[in-house]
C-alpha cells in the first residue's frame, strides 16, 4: 500500500519554475510507479488537486468534467493522476486519484512566499500584522480539514479494488466559501481583527472552486465531518501552541521531488 502525497506545490511556484514542477510531480511520480511495480505493491492511493479542473463555467466541479489546467503545476499534477491511471487500467496497480479541495489544518507552514491562504491569514491574526488578499476577495473556494482527506485517503485504501480501481474522485468539504467570508471568520474564531492590503490577483488561479461529493460518498461512503469552522479553529489552537517561527520555517528547494505538503 502506498499513499503518494510528495509533490512542489503552489500555482505561483510553478509558473515562476515550470520544469521543477514538472521534475517533482510527474517525473518523481513516474519512478514511484515504478518502484511500486518492481516491489510487487498494488494499491496506490494518489494526491492529485482540483486545480486540474481549471475555470470550470459549472459548479459544483464533477469529475467527468473535461480537465482544463491553468498553471504547469495543474498540469503536473493531472499528468501524475494520468500515469498512475494508466498503470491500474494496464493491470500493473491497483491505482486511485484523489483530487483535494484547498487541504489545510495544523503543521501548515504560514511562512513561504507561496503558503497557502489559510496559514497566512491565522499568521497575520497571531502577529497583529496585515495579511496579502490577492483579488477582490470574492473569490471561492472549497477549504478541506486535513482529517477529512485522511478519512478519504484510509477510505481509498481500504475500499475492495471492484469499486474504486482505476477510479478518480474528489475530495472536499462541500462548501463554497470566498476569501472575505474566510477573513470574517478568521476574526470570529480568533476574537482578533484582520487586516488586510489588497493585491492584484495572481496569475493561473481559478475565480471560483467547490467540489460534487456525489462520487466520493457513492463509491468511498465519504462525507466531511470536520466543518470550516471546526477546522479553523483546530488550527488556530495550534497556531498558538506552536513552535518558534525558525524552527517552522525549512521549505523545500526547487526541484527537490521528496518535497511533501498540503495544498
Amino acid at each position: 500500500m502506498v499513499f503518494h502525497l510528495a509533490a512542489l506545490p503552489s500555482v505561483p511556484r510553478s509558473l515562476k519554475d515550470p520544469w521543477a514542477s514538472h521534475a517533482a510531480n510527474v517525473n518523481a511520480t513516474m519512478r514511484l510507479l515504478e518502484a511500486c511495480r518492481a516491489a510487487t505493491a498494488r494499491r496506490i492511493v494518489y494526491s492529485s488537486s482540483s486545480s486540474v479542473y481549471g475555470e470550470t463555467p459549472i459548479l459544483p466541479k464533477t469529475e467527468s468534467a473535461e480537465p482544463r489546467p491553468r498553471s504547469p503545476y495543474a498540469a503536473s499534477k493531472l499528468a501524475g493522476e494520468q500515469y498512475v491511471l494508466a498503470f491500474a487500467r494496464a493491470g500493473l496497480i491497483e491505482g486511485v486519484a484523489l483530487r483535494y479541495f484547498n487541504v489545510f489544518g495544523p503543521r501548515q507552514s504560514p511562512h513561504s512566499a507561496y503558503a497557502a491562504v489559510i496559514p497566512v491569514f491565522l499568521r497575520a491574526a497571531l502577529e497583529q500584522r496585515e495579511a496579502a488578499l490577492f483579488g477582490d476577495g470574492l473569490q471561492t473556494r472549497d477549504f478541506t480539514y486535513v482529517d477529512n482527506v485522511v478519512d478519504a485517503n484510509i477510505l481509498a485504501a481500504t475500499t475492495p479494488r471492484e469499486t474504486v480501481g482505476g477510479s478518480v474522485i474528489n475530495v472536499g468539504a462541500g462548501v463554497r466559501t470566498s476569501l472575505l467570508g474566510l477573513i470574517e471568520l478568521v476574526e470570529q474564531i480568533t476574537g482578533r481583527r484582520l487586516a488586510y492590503q489588497r493585491l492584484p490577483a495572481r496569475e493561473g488561479e481559478v475565480r471560483d472552486s467547490l467540489a460534487s461529493l456525489e462520487r466520493a460518498e457513492r463509491l468511498l461512503g465519504y462525507r466531511p465531518h470536520v466543518s470550516l469552522a471546526e477546522g479553523l479553529a483546530r488550527t488556530w489552537a495550534w497556531f498558538q501552541g506552536r513552535p518558534s517561527p525558525a524552527a517552522s520555517r525549512r521549505e523545500p528547494r526547487a526541484g527537490v521531488p521528496a518535497a511533501v505538503a498540503v495544498r
